[in-house]
């Protein structure tokens, strides 16, 4: 069923529950009321510290996220793409390919991983998670459980997964994981419905106190998807609302905000619009949602590409780190890290030196972004591919 595009979202901001007080019916009886104390709650997690050190090591400078948290269907579509059949040796060969890269600690801060890998070795017989360790690359794990149809809504989606998680993180961090990921998206062409934007931030709030209780710092990604025509001034309209909500449900969740890492979208037109944004607007617009809404407390602001190519999203990181931001302003990129990697590849074991230092290449640009400093010079034809797929899921 196609989208209804609207002009607004269809429904107010939230509002606080409770009761009003109105001080100008006050008469000379109200002095013998008792003086009335409002209990706000106070985390005090067993992790707190732990989640506050972890979030600020991967919101290191010049350092940012590799995440390879595919799903095995996507990560089969990826292999497919250069031969190769979708089994568990195979996807074992290309992760350990990326994870063994020879000094990729020294750009890439933390690896989110999917369930698979956290649980896998090398084919040497050392666990991942230690191979992770070795490079002080903090281990991730992507823990929702996909999108799935919102009912009652225009066509669009919300994120699983809450069912045991808590079982599940606790079972993660037993395993060497110390940080989660959890996706969902808005869609603007679909809206978005109020319904779907606070299933959203609902969602992603549960998520966080959920991991925040069992030691995994959680990043928190409502992704607005690049699809549709609209101008980059609607996508700061509809990143504003989202973001809005996201923060109210966070608090009211008690979630730690010295503890979470933020996997917002870059504030960009739609990918089918007429006119394209250069690097400087985007940054502009980014910044200003950012600024508007997100607590200078949170540590780390790790952008997703969302199908940008390699250089574009390298572009625009860079000109969002040319004045100091409050928080550490990075990247936790997927396809923007891997897509030359694997075309060099091939699935060959020849091969394998050359693609790591095609990922170091990538790394590098994008650590030099991070801290204001990247260049263009001796990119890729490759590089400057886009790889926007309307609908894409993980």
């Amino acid at each position: 069923m196609a989208c209804v595009s609207f002009a607004k979202l269809n429904a107010p901001s939230s509002t606080w529950i409770g009761g009003q007080q109105s001080f100008s019916q006050r008469s000379a009886s109200s002095t013998r009321l008792a003086t009335r104390r409002v209990s706000l709650p106070i985390r005090a997690g067993a992790y707190t510290d732990e989640l506050i050190k972890t979030a600020k090591t991967i919101a290191s400078p010049g350092r940012g996220i590799l995440a390879i948290d595919e799903s095995n269907a996507t990560c089969g579509k990826r292999l497919s793409s250069i031969g190769l059949d979708n089994t568990e040796p195979n996807r074992q060969a290309y992760r350990q390919l990326l994870l063994t890269t020879p000094g990729l600690g020294e750009y890439i801060s933390g690896a989110i991983l999917f369930e698979e890998t956290l649980y896998q070795s090398t084919t040497d017989g050392k666990k991942f998670v230690d191979v992770l360790h070795d490079q002080k690359i903090v281990p991730g794990i992507k823990v929702d459980k996909g999108l799935v149809p919102l009912p009652g809504s225009n066509n669009e989606s919300w994120c699983q997964g809450l069912d045991g998680l808590s079982s599940r993180s606790a079972e993660y961090y037993k395993q060497g994981a110390r940080f989660a990921k959890w996706r969902t998206v808005v869609s603007i062409p679909c809206g978005p419905s109020a319904l779907a934007v606070k299933e959203a931030a609902w969602g992603l709030a549960r998520y966080a106190a959920i991991s925040q209780d069992n030691g995994l710092v959680p990043i928190v990604e409502p992704e607005i998807l690049l699809d549709g025509d609209h101008p980059i001034e609607r996508t700061l309209e509809v990143a504003e609302k989202v973001w809005a909500e996201v923060f109210y449900y966070l608090a009211e969740n008690n979630v730690i905000f010295e503890g979470i890492l933020l996997k917002p979208s870059m504030v960009t037109p739609g990918a089918e619009h007429k006119e394209k944004a250069s690097p400087e607007t985007i940054a502009k617009y980014t910044l200003t949602m950012l600024k508007r809404r997100v607590p200078p407390a949170v540590p780390g602001i790790m952008f997703l590409s969302g199908g940008q190519s390699e250089m574009e999203a390298t572009l625009n990181l860079h000109a969002m780190n040319q004045s100091p931001n409050p928080w550490h302003v990075s990247f936790s990129y997927a396809r923007a890290l891997q897509n030359t990697v694997l075309k060099t590849w091939q699935g060959r074991p020849e091969n394998v030196e050359a693609a790591q230092k095609a990922l170091l290449v990538r790394a590098k640009a994008n650590s030099l972004a991070q801290l204001g400093k990247y260049s263009t010079e001796g990119e890729s034809d490759d590089a400057k591919k886009g790889m926007f797929v309307k609908g894409y899921t993980y």
